[in-house]
C-alpha cells in the first residue's frame, strides 16, 4: 500500500466526520478520500472514491448503516467496513456481522484506538469477538435463543433442558442419551444452577418460553443474506 490506506467516512453529523478526518489525516499511512452523510451518498461515493476501508455509522437519515454495509460488500467485496455507533446494541452488532462488517466500534473509542482499528481492518483483520460471531451463527441455526442465561449452558446441558421441557424423568433422559441416571442427575443440577432456578418445572417453563420467542422473533428467513 505505497499510497497509504484509503478511507471513506460515512456519518450524518459533519462535526463527527471532521473530527475523524482530522485524526486520520494526521497519520502518514492513512488518507481520507471522501465523505458521505447518507446511505445513498455512501454507496455512490464508495464507487467513485475507491476506498480500502469505509467507516460507517450504524444509523443514517435515509436508512440503516447495516443496509449500506451489505450493499457495499456485495458490490465491492474487497472494501472493508468498520461500523461506528454511539450505542452498544447487540442486535445491530449481529446484523453488522451478517452484513459483512469487519469491525464494530463505539464513538467513545479513544483516537489512537480508532486509528489502530482502521489499520487492522485495512490489513484484512477482524475486530469482531470470535465468541460473539459464533453466537450469531448458532442463533441462525436455531441452537441458541437471544437469552443470557441460555448462553451459559453447554451443548449437552441444552439437550438436557430440552428433555426436561418435554417432561422426561431423569431415567428417561438417561435412556435417550445413553448415560447413567446419576450422570443425568448431575447434569440437571448443573442446568438448574446455571439458570438460577430451583425446580424442574421452572426450567421447563423457561425452555418453552425461549422456544416460542425463537420461533416468533427470530425466524431464519428474516436474517440478512
Amino acid at each position: 500500500m505505497s499510497e497509504g490506506l484509503r478511507v471513506e467516512l460515512v456519518d450524518d453529523h459533519e462535526v463527527v466526520r471532521q473530527g475523524v478526518r482530522a485524526l486520520l489525516d494526521a497519520e502518514p499511512d492513512i488518507t481520507v478520500v471522501g465523505e458521505a452523510g447518507s446511505v445513498e451518498e455512501a454507496i455512490r461515493r464508495v464507487g467513485f472514491d475507491d476506498p480500502d476501508v469505509v467507516i460507517l455509522d450504524v444509523r443514517l437519515p435515509d436508512g440503516s448503516g447495516v443496509e449500506a454495509c451489505r450493499e457495499i460488500r456485495s458490490r465491492w467485496p474487497k472494501v472493508r467496513v468498520l461500523m461506528l455507533t454511539s450505542f452498544a446494541d447487540d442486535e445491530a452488532l449481529f446484523a453488522s456481522i451478517m452484513a459483512g462488517a469487519s469491525g464494530y466500534v463505539l464513538k467513545q473509542i479513544k483516537g489512537n484506538d480508532l486509528v489502530e482499528s482502521v489499520r487492522k481492518v485495512g490489513r484484512g483483520e477482524s475486530l469482531l469477538d470470535p465468541e460473539m460471531t459464533d453466537r450469531v451463527f448458532r442463533r441462525i441455526r436455531g441452537e441458541e435463543a437471544d437469552d443470557p442465561l441460555l448462553s451459559r449452558l453447554s451443548k449437552q446441558e441444552r439437550k438436557i433442558l430440552d428433555y426436561i421441557a418435554a417432561g422426561l424423568t431423569n431415567r428417561q433422559i438417561a435412556e435417550e442419551m445413553f448415560l447413567a441416571e446419576k450422570t443425568v442427575k448431575n447434569y440437571v443440577s448443573n442446568v438448574l444452577a446455571k439458570l438460577e432456578m430451583s425446580r424442574r418445572s421452572e426450567a421447563a417453563a423457561y425452555a418453552a418460553r425461549i422456544d416460542a420467542e425463537k420461533e416468533h422473533r427470530y425466524p431464519p428467513e428474516q436474517w440478512p443474506q
